[in-house]
């Protein structure tokens, strides 16, 4: 076996143990809700959790596109030691903020750990302003909507509907409502976050091959699919503590709301090929119908301590790709 083909295995494993990890961080993100409602049991919220994480990462490529050749220059990106430190920064990130039960971004540390490691191998000139730039619009938009949307929402349905029923009926109307927006939520965190692996993915084959590649493969969708929903089924419960029972208190209409808000804008993302963090909208989404209920009901303690996450994410991960590429290229 030659050393190149060496590296790409070796690159492909990391890159699947990423989409593992980020399944089982970003678990959190699909099911928190219905857990801290009681709308569905763990189990039953992560087993849907898990099956629809795979069936939304079959159904586009746009954002791994993006990730695959909007980030780092090809000649640059053509160094399997930039893609292989990327990955290894995104996951030593991901890992330190699910041990301190922080929904932090797993979209943003592989982003900008590509960004670091593209540094590393060829100065700030190797970075490809367009996909840093679509990467940056979703970073500050997807949350401010996420945050706004649920508040438009929740004062229509209130209007609506809810208004004219009794606390119990509103309760019983929304339980199996919630559980298709958990449904909803899954699917389209499947269908963006599981695209930043393929894009990795494609662009180290692309790497070792010599040449950019058009289409990701379907053995690489199939298998980015794969990982992501073995680790959502393995569940992220620091994380889901954190987003479902510290910063809110929630109903199952709030449930509903959020993650029909948050999914929405995820899905919408997906097909313009931006990559969104499903973390910020969907903790933004939780905070946006707290305020609904009064801004006091909001734990903003908590809730900033999510927030230092996301701000710390970036410089974060730009330092460690950079340092993770630096020592790569000793080898």
């Amino acid at each position: 076996m030659t050393t190149p083909l060496l590296i790409l295995l070796v690159i492909i494993v990391l890159a699947l143990a990423f989409d593992y990890i980020n399944g089982f961080h970003d678990t959190a993100n699909a099911i928190a809700t219905s857990v801290a409602t009681r709308v569905l049991t763990p189990a039953q919220a992560i087993a849907m959790s898990a099956l629809l994480n795979v069936v939304g990462a079959l159904t586009g490529t746009a954002v791994a596109k993006t990730i695959s050749r909007d980030i780092v220059a090809p000649q640059i990106a053509g160094d399997l030691r930039v893609v292989g430190a990327a990955l290894v920064s995104a996951i030593v990130w991901n890992l330190f903020t699910w041990w301190r039960g922080l929904p932090s971004s797993s979209s943003h540390a592989l982003v900008f750990s590509l960004v670091g490691a593209g540094v590393a191998a060829g100065g700030w000139g190797a970075i490809v302003p367009k996909g840093v730039n679509k990467t940056l619009l979703g970073l500050i938009t997807s949350p401010a909507l996420g945050f706004v949307v649920p508040i438009l929402l929740m004062f229509l349905i209130l209007w609506l509907v809810a208004r004219h029923m009794r606390p119990s009926t509103v309760t019983r109307v929304f339980k199996p409502l919630q559980v298709f927006s958990a449904a909803f939520m899954a699917f389209s965190h499947g269908g963006n976050d599981a695209q930043k692996t393929m894009g990795i993915i494609t662009l180290a084959l692309g790497a070792y091959l010599g040449r950019t590649l058009d289409q990701v493969p379907t053995w690489v969708i199939l298998a980015s699919a794969t990982a992501m929903g073995l680790g959502t089924a393995t569940g992220g419960w620091r994380i889901i503590r954190t987003m479902g029972f510290k910063v809110v208190d929630l109903k199952p209409i709030d449930g509903f709301v959020a993650e029909m808000s948050a999914a929405t804008i995820i899905e919408g993302a997906s097909r313009l090929g931006i990559p969104v963090s499903t973390t910020h909208v969907i903790s933004s989404a939780i905070m946006g119908v707290g305020t609904t209920k009064g801004f006091k009901k909001v734990k903003w303690q908590v809730a900033g301590r999510i927030l230092s996450a996301w701000i710390f994410t970036i410089p974060t991960c730009i330092a460690l790709g950079w340092l993770c590429g630096e020592v790569a290229r000793l080898f």
